[in-house]
């Protein structure tokens, strides 16, 4: 008797527990790396000094090839000075472009680089890397966007 009250209950309950969330690989195009457009107020004009940090835009198309968008994605990549030496030590994870649509959807991530890296920059490695379920806290819908993520959103 027992068994037939627990047993609903159990498949009951494995139905409303969400699923393990795969990762996905997405495919990432038409990559460019520029300085912040001055107006940006992560350009930090102010501290364009040895002890500051300079502001660079990566831009780039990222293709969801599937049916569903994938979520909390991640950007991959290798930024390198002249010299061949990587600016931002210790991490190739630039950014989240949180989620993506199916499709070609265009990104745009900030990057603070130290001031006095001798350029020009450069770029290798470029990933996209997203789940099939969220993995993180979602924003909320009154959350603000950053300006170069509105003027992105905007396009």
């Amino acid at each position: 008797m027992i068994r037939v009250v627990l047993a609903p209950f159990l498949v009951t309950l494995l139905l409303l527990v969400p699923g393990p969330a795969w990762a996905a690989e997405l495919q990432v195009s038409q990559v460019s790396l520029e300085p912040c457009p001055a107006e940006d107020v992560g350009a930090q004009p102010e501290l364009r000094r040895p002890s500051g940090a300079s502001c660079y835009a990566l831009r780039g198309t990222v293709l969801n090839p599937g049916r569903k968008p994938v979520v909390d994605t991640d950007v991959f990549a290798l930024i390198v000075d002249s010299s061949g030496e990587p600016v931002l030590q210790n991490r190739t994870r630039v950014g989240s472009i949180g989620d993506v649509p199916p499709g070609s959807s265009g990104f745009a991530l900030r990057l603070s680089v130290p001031a006095g890296t001798p350029g020009p920059l450069s770029f290798r490695s470029v990933k996209a890397r997203g789940f099939s379920a969220p993995v993180r806290t979602r924003a909320g819908i009154d959350d603000e966007l950053l300006p170069l993520e509105q003027a992105l959103a905007d396009q």
